[in-house]
């Protein structure tokens, strides 16, 4: 399975960070273009490499990490993602001001899925903060807990497979109205906890 990461700001490099430790290839891009992610890319080499965001979408699992109201212009003009999976770890609030963005009564996920038309959308990587995103997730001999929902099964299995693989302790909370409530931030219960699971 091929990984693309639109974003590289702290959560798209953070994810691209775990990513190479574990030896995953994967293709970052951001709106600046691939020369601007050099020093990223020589720090990650040979796991991560720079693309186009075009050619970061065309992956088969694709993070999606972008200032809020960055997100329109960052996601237009794409092609249809035919069913291929993308990972939402956007939260409608951006610096420096952190003023919470106007959602008019939905989720950001919901937001998020009408802007990737054609993908199976996975709400997963938001809710830590980036540095605990990149730091190996063994915590205190257990594994460092991240939460995921999503309202396609086998889309959520790879998520699933994927985070386990990176050493994680993945918490399926069901479909998007539910997890993607209790996950967004500002607003959702669960952003920002550091939990480890001992099991």
């Amino acid at each position: 399975m091929t990984i693309g990461i639109i974003g590289a700001g702290n959560i798209g490099a953070a994810f691209a960070r775990t990513l190479a430790r574990n030896g995953v290839r994967a293709t970052i891009a951001n709106s600046r273009g691939p020369a601007s992610l050099e020093t990223l890319t020589a720090e990650l080499s040979p796991w991560i490499s720079a693309g186009t965001i075009e050619e970061a979408a065309s992956a088969d699992m694709v993070l999606i990490a972008v200032p809020w109201s960055k997100l329109p212009a960052a996601l237009a003009g794409l092609p249809d993602w035919n069913g291929r999976i993308v990972i939402d770890a956007n939260n409608p609030i951006e610096s420096p001001l952190y003023k919470p963005a106007e959602l008019n009564g939905r989720l950001s996920s919901e937001i998020v899925a009408d802007l990737v038309p054609g993908a199976r959308v996975v709400k997963a990587f938001n809710h830590l903060f980036a540095k605990l995103v990149e730091t190996d997730p063994s915590s205190e001999g257990g594994k460092r807990v991240l939460f995921y929902s999503g309202d396609d099964a086998a889309a959520k299995t790879e998520v699933a497979a994927l985070t386990e693989k990176l050493g994680f302790f993945g918490i399926d909370l069901g479909p998007l109205a539910v997890g993607a409530k209790l996950t967004q931030f500002p607003g959702g219960p669960l952003p920002g906890l550091n939990l480890v699971n001992f099991g």
